[in-house]
């Protein structure tokens, strides 16, 4: 992983309803950095989503919060990523992860979808899986049957607590992270308990 990241997209689902469950993380994290930075999202619909450009390390880094449903985020991913030729390795997306435990993070490049449907419609709609990942945990609810509701609904006090703190160290590494100093970024985020 060598790639310095021009576009960051937090999945998630749009509207109230969803605004604080466990499927989009993504999105706090994209709300949490745009407003430790001063800045706000506008709608963009040929993006098909939220979109906010921040000068980050001297450099322009793309925000986007798809605005399609977590099941046809790639649809705007590529819209963005197409327009202003940004490579699909120099691409971050933030998403939960139902595998890792809650308050864990996992940074990645490319491998499978891993039954995440918003990553299957990125993998599918950018042609690639070459993009990066930052895996937040949210913890399985144990049961196969139970993930759709599991998944859209908040997350326990404790679980949320460790989410939140996941997410603040996230992006204290985020300019580690958007340099291309993956390893160092790796090394904190995995050795977090």
């Amino acid at each position: 992983m060598t790639s310095s990241v021009q576009l960051i997209v937090g999945l998630g689902n749009p509207g109230p309803k969803y605004e604080q469950t466990r499927h989009n993380v993504g999105f706090v994290f994209l709300d949490e950095l745009a407003r430790a930075k001063g800045a706000t999202f506008r709608v963009e619909n040929k993006f098909h989503g939220d979109v906010c450009k921040l000068p980050i390390n001297g450099r322009d880094v793309w925000l986007l919060k798809p605005t399609t449903f977590m099941n046809l985020s790639g649809k705007a991913l590529a819209a963005l990523a197409r327009f202003y030729k940004i490579a699909p390795e120099a691409v971050l997306v933030v998403h939960d992860e139902l595998d890792i435990p809650p308050g864990q993070l996992r940074l990645k490049q490319g491998g499978g979808h891993g039954g995440h449907n918003g990553l299957r419609d990125i993998i599918s709609q950018l042609g690639s899986r070459d993009f990066h990942r930052l895996r937040v945990g949210i913890g399985h609810p144990g049961d196969s049957r139970d993930v759709s509701n599991y998944v859209l609904t908040r997350a326990s006090g404790d679980d949320q607590i460790a989410i939140d703190n996941a997410l603040d160290d996230a992006l204290r590494e985020l300019p580690r992270i958007l340099e291309g100093n993956w390893q160092k970024a790796m090394n904190h985020l995995h050795s977090r308990k």
